[in-house]
């Protein structure tokens, strides 16, 4: 079990550029991305702060990182100028406990494609068409309070195959009105730390408005939080639990 939303603290990070450069995006966020996705999850009790690529440090300081329970990942047309010191730190957090979001687009970003170890390829086509989002695990808690699926009236469009490593929970398959499906909902566990990876979320069509999306969002931020509650987890030379004989000197130690 997390924490109650209240105590979990999310940064929302967002690259910030298609907001700041193409008017269509800039009438759907005119705060940007980032603003949306932290108003959704403020509606949800969470402690959010923000963060963008044109920040120092991208905004993503070790301070930062150490005061962030859930870190949410907004990107497309600036993953190369993400500093790779900022993702080392930032994976080495998630494998340290710290939850992991990453939306739509961010499939190709610096941090979870060195955290899933694959291209993180995939088919793509822009034409407003219709998603459907089926729930393929109605037990899972990031669909708490969905339908059985969610209908999203204008999408891009991902197709399989999407090079990811089989997730370890499938929580939502997406069908498109083009005829192709998609894995859009995938759940990871990266050392301590929680990856969930959401699809929808094109710049150019207002998904972050859909209440169902945000309601996943939420749920996602809840899921991916650090549980406190489990053992502590132990690494490196231990002493035995039961009594051994230890005076074997062969170790290249």
């Amino acid at each position: 079990m997390t924490d109650a939303p209240d105590d979990v603290r999310v940064t929302v990070w967002n690259e910030y550029v298609h907001e700041q450069e193409n008017e269509t995006v800039a009438e759907i966020y005119p705060d940007g991305i980032h603003a949306v996705v932290a108003d959704a999850l403020r509606e949800g009790g969470f402690d959010v702060e923000t963060a963008t690529l044109q920040e120092p440090e991208h905004g993503l300081t070790e301070e930062v990182l150490a005061e962030t329970d859930v870190l949410t990942w907004w990107g497309h047309a600036a993953h190369d100028e993400v500093d790779d010191a900022v993702v080392d730190r930032v994976t080495a957090r998630v494998r340290d406990g710290m939850g992991l979001v990453v939306m739509h687009s961010a499939h190709f970003s610096k941090v979870f494609r060195a955290l899933m170890g694959t291209s993180c390829g995939l088919k793509w086509r822009e034409a407003a068409e219709t998603e459907r989002l089926w729930v393929t695990n109605p037990a899972h808690p990031i669909v708490d309070g969905v339908d059985e699926y969610v209908e999203i009236p204008e999408a891009e469009m991902y197709g399989e195959h999407f090079d990811v490593p089989e997730p370890d929970s499938l929580v939502f398959t997406s069908w498109f009105e083009g005829g192709e499906v998609f894995r859009s909902g995938c759940c990871y566990y990266r050392g301590e730390g929680r990856v969930f990876y959401f699809r929808p979320g094109h710049e150019t069509y207002p998904v972050y408005h859909q209440e169902e999306i945000r309601q996943v969002l939420r749920n996602a931020c809840e899921w991916a939080a650090p549980n406190d509650d489990g053992p502590e987890v132990v690494r490196g030379n231990h002493d035995p639990i039961e009594g051994i004989d230890t005076s074997d000197e062969r170790s290249v130690h």
